[in-house]
């Protein structure tokens, strides 16, 4: 049997050009803001992350992987009429393409079939059968790393909204030209041995962040990057150091970021580890190993106790 998912920790770092990748639909569809007006930073919510990683999982296994094992089971689906599927509905179409009997458990079948469903849990209620798994992959929400002031433009679409219609239709939008977002998230082995998730599940959520976030292909989103990736995996499954993402900071500092000239590009900004890398040395002797990927395109401060992978 394949190991199961090691308890620990992660840092995710992505670059946005032109868009906001979160909308506040309170706010006008404006960037989401948990911080003051003095402090400056935007937000992204953790179910927004969560839905780069599925989406990214789904176009790379659009029939669940070689072994059938990598479905998506929360998912946007229609069926012949154009209706949206419902949860059962979903749960039942993965029943039967993996060939289950009609007896068999609907959470033994999504917990063996569908990846989401071992990494981030699932609410299930449908008729006599219910249940709820807690997801061992936690995401916080995601801050930028610095002030950003978002900018309200406009334009004119030439196609008209409707044949009555002589023109095109006016659209108007919040963007950011250029903003960098740290995401912090953490493992849980106890809950990871409740949904089976395993080690290569793990792989995958990292590899989901990684491409997932150049998958994204939505105007409205910007253009993403990502960064910079760090996971930790602690030898001891009840033992966490907690909030890495504190030990990393952005260079230039905020006073940069609220001059009329601020940063637009990666090779403008550099990320200081030296505080995460010395969190890490003091406790070595609880980590069973750890990883980081980098974007070539980005200058790091520091030397990271880490082995560095290859981008996918």
């Amino acid at each position: 049997m394949e190991s199961l998912a090691k308890s620990g920790e992660f840092i995710f770092v992505k670059s946005v050009k032109d868009g906001i990748p979160n909308r506040d639909p309170l706010a006008e569809s404006d960037a989401r803001r948990l911080f003051d007006e003095a402090d400056g930073r935007i937000s992204l919510t953790d179910v927004s992350v969560k839905r780069d990683v599925r989406d990214y999982v789904l176009d790379k296994y659009t029939d669940g992987g070689e072994d059938k094992n990598c479905f998506v089971f929360v998912r946007e689906e229609r069926n012949e009429s154009g209706k949206l599927l419902s949860r059962a509905d979903l749960a039942k179409r993965t029943k039967e393409i993996k060939g289950y009997d009609k007896d068999v458990p609907m959470k033994q079948v999504l917990i063996e079939s569908a990846f989401d469903v071992r990494a981030f849990g699932a609410v299930y209620s449908v008729s006599s059968e219910a249940f709820n798994l807690t997801g061992p992959v936690q995401f916080a929400w995601a801050h930028s790393l610095h002030p950003v002031e978002t900018k309200y433009v406009q334009g004119t679409v030439v196609m008209p909204s409707s044949d009555d219609k002589g023109q095109g239709t006016i659209w108007t939008s919040f963007i950011t030209p250029f903003a960098v977002f740290s995401m912090y998230g953490v493992v849980n082995n106890a809950l990871a041995q409740y949904t089976q998730m395993t080690e290569a599940d793990m792989d995958l959520v990292l590899e989901g962040l990684w491409k997932g976030t150049q998958n994204r292909q939505a105007r409205g989103r910007g253009l993403q990057q990502p960064l910079f990736l760090l996971h930790v995996e602690y030898a001891d499954p009840f033992f966490r150091i907690g909030y890495l993402d504190e030990g990393v900071t952005l260079i230039p500092e905020a006073e940069e970021w609220r001059k009329p000239v601020k940063p637009s590009k990666i090779d403008e900004i550099q990320l200081d580890v030296q505080n995460l890398a010395a969190t890490l040395a003091k406790y070595q002797d609880k980590i069973a190993r750890c990883r980081v990927w980098v974007n070539p395109s980005l200058q790091i401060i520091g030397d990271l106790p880490a082995e560095v992978g290859k981008p996918w």
